[in-house]
């Protein structure tokens, strides 16, 4: 299984599965980020925390913590 955290500035991926529960993925989801979105990695920050990303046509940065929650192809 490959993660958003394992993804690489410049990715275009798309969500498979979001694998947490709870509250982090009810805040996750509210954050635009569902199955079958396509997200795109614009780049990483210098100490690779956090990954700053393209959603649904705005920018949003995402900890790696709560990056690799997130399944993607």
């Amino acid at each position: 299984m490959k993660t958003l955290k394992d993804a690489k500035s410049g990715d275009n991926v798309i969500v498979e599965k979001i694998s947490c529960g709870g509250s982090l993925k009810r805040r996750i989801m509210d954050m635009g980020i569902t199955k079958g979105t396509s997200i795109f990695v614009r780049k990483l920050a210098p100490l690779g925390d956090p990954i700053e990303l393209t959603v649904r046509g705005y920018e949003l940065s995402l900890r790696k913590a709560d990056a690799e929650n997130i399944i993607i192809k």
